[in-house]
């Protein structure tokens, strides 16, 4: 929501944290690069726009956006702007009116449940085509979610896999998802093996959307990297990729609920915040994210100049630590907990985000249903720190590897340099290593990172969202690098799904929640966050997505240009 923010001095800490300056160790890895640009629009579809788009792209709402590595939405748990913008998915989670979040229609304009939770009728809305003309029919679901399970790539398996058959599809024991049926074109049941209450939630995530299947199908591995076979029902088309420059979407004159109030779409790829900056003030770009700028944010947030285009809105996300118990001696619970004691959380947030936020104690952050606030504080406490090194057999500390990507942001090093300075404090040989993200992404994913930080956003309104994605078995867990070994825990995670009585599953929500982070130390709980956004003069109809995220729809958004 918009608010005016008063002006005050910003903290001293955050110059001090500039002055901490341990040395980065850096590995020279490939540059990563995307679909080979043939700078021509595709021609398969039967849109006139994209045929004749028009050559004059000033008047496109214009937004920052990382270059992705794809746009498979399916094979990616970061890039979801095209997927949000050029894809539907059968519902949506919308922030109502009375500031309630709720699941609305989309793709799916009725549905109903059964009384034991396990079936599920949907009912598809007519007269809905994909922008190259095809219709959209329930054989594109039933293609969406077995493509989800089958991929190699696919890291958003968790959607589906509360279908009756999906993990069986997913580990190739099967060739059809049992658990679904098509009724008619228009109409499918989805039958789960047990019941799950967040299913509908799940189902609104941005790696749900629909995919056509004849275009995704005859794509193969150019789906998400060419936009020629990138094809949704959404209310853009991408017109083209430009590697290293950025994605330019035109409107889908014929989408199902309108076209955007915009003439088009640009998304520029930049990581630098001194560009961002200069752009933003050369009415370059439309919106700009100040998480991105460091402490230049201050000069946006305590500017009279941009009070009445200021936007404030508390980030439904946590940000961690992450730390990898297939390293010794990340193994020894002693050590994590030492590493989490070790920690001066509150200092941290006041001098990366000038204490815009609030210190988070385990797993679901303010804001998310579930969240608990009777959680024991984890403290401050150096000495016990100490204490616990030298009784794991570390009395002079040990060599850990703080990795860093190359496209982090100024606010995301800053806060890995001061972590490594703290842990330095009590003998831990901490440093940084910087790495390309595309290397850091595969080691992520193949469990291979030490340490490192990361903000994780809602994708739905419900725990699960977080503790099944980190540590609901030991795929999910290895995926994150964090490699967690409690087999009975990751059990009992995955058995908290099925719990149909809200506050029993709450409840062992809340204990779960409690062991992995208090008991086991698994992570480092750091900070949920304020988060704010400045916009052009130009730019109409701005809102704030209800988890925060600056990955958004954009086609309630217009210009003056328009």
């Amino acid at each position: 929501m918009k608010r005016l923010v008063a002006k005050y001095n910003f903290i001293i800490f955050f110059l001090l944290a500039l002055l901490i300056q341990p040395a980065f160790s850096s590995c020279s890895m490939p540059q990563p690069t995307g679909p080979s640009d043939n700078s021509t629009p595709y021609s398969h579809t039967s849109s006139d726009a994209v045929q004749n788009p028009i050559s004059d792209t000033s008047s496109y709402l214009t937004v920052i956006e990382d270059e992705p590595d794809t746009v498979d939405f399916q094979c990616t748990s970061i890039h979801y702007t095209i997927a949000l913008n050029v894809f539907n998915r059968l519902v949506e989670t919308e922030k109502q009116p009375d500031d309630g979040i709720a699941i609305v229609p989309s793709l799916a304009s009725a549905w109903e449940e059964s009384e034991d939770g396990l079936t599920y009728d949907f009912h598809l809305r007519e007269g809905v085509t994909f922008s190259n003309g095809s219709p959209l029919t329930s054989s594109d679901v039933l293609y969406t979610l077995t493509r989800l399970m089958k991929h190699p790539d696919s890291c958003n398996q968790a959607i589906a896999e509360p279908i009756k058959g999906a993990k069986a599809l997913g580990r190739g024991e099967a060739d059809q998802l049992e658990g679904f049926e098509i009724i008619d074109d228009l109409s499918f049941r989805i039958t789960l093996e047990q019941p799950f209450e967040a299913f509908l939630s799940c189902l609104s995530m941005a790696g749900a959307s629909i995919l056509d299947e004849e275009t995704t199908e005859t794509a193969g591995a150019s789906f998400g990297l060419d936009p020629e076979w990138t094809v949704g029902t959404g209310p853009f088309i991408i017109w083209k990729w430009l590697p290293g420059e950025g994605i330019l979407l035109i409107p889908n004159e014929n989408c199902w609920s309108g076209a955007p109030r915009c003439s088009g779409l640009r998304l520029l790829f930049t990581t630098e915040d001194a560009e961002a900056r200069l752009m933003f003030e050369n009415n370059e770009i439309d919106i700009l994210d100040l998480d991105e700028l460091g402490y230049y944010s201050e000069y946006y947030i305590h500017g009279d100049i941009y009070q009445d285009r200021l936007y404030q809105v508390r980030q439904t996300g946590i940000s961690y630590i992450a730390l990898n118990e297939s390293v010794t001696p990340l193994n020894d619970v002693r050590v994590r907990k030492a590493l989490q004691l070790s920690l001066n959380r509150s200092l941290l947030l006041d001098a990366v985000y000038s204490g815009r936020g609030t210190v988070e104690n385990g797993i679901y952050p303010n804001g998310l249903y579930g969240h608990n606030p009777d959680l024991p504080e984890i403290p401050y406490d150096p000495d016990e720190a100490r204490r616990l090194l030298m009784e794991a057999g570390y009395p002079d500390g040990f060599e850990l590897t703080f990795s860093v990507k190359n496209s982090s942001t100024q606010s995301e090093t800053i806060l890995a340099k001061m972590a490594v300075q703290m842990w330095n404090k009590i003998g831990i040989k901490a440093s940084i290593k910087v790495i390309n993200e595309e290397e850091f992404m595969r080691c992520r994913k193949s469990g291979l990172l030490e340490c490192y930080t990361a903000t994780w956003i809602a994708d739905y309104n419900d725990p699960d969202n977080f503790i099944y994605t980190f540590f609901g078995n030991d795929a999910n867990t290895t995926y994150r690098s964090i490699c967690y070994k409690d087999e009975k825990v990751m059990a009992r995670v995955g058995a908290a799904r099925t719990i149909t009585d809200h506050e029993k599953r709450l409840e062992e929500y809340h204990l779960l929640e409690e062991k992995i982070v208090q008991e086991d130390a698994a992570w480092i709980p750091l900070f949920s966050r304020l988060r704010y956004y400045v916009t052009s003069e130009r730019l109409n109809g701005f809102t704030v997505p209800w988890n925060g995220s600056v990955k958004r729809t954009y086609s309630r958004l217009s210009t003056d240009n328009e």
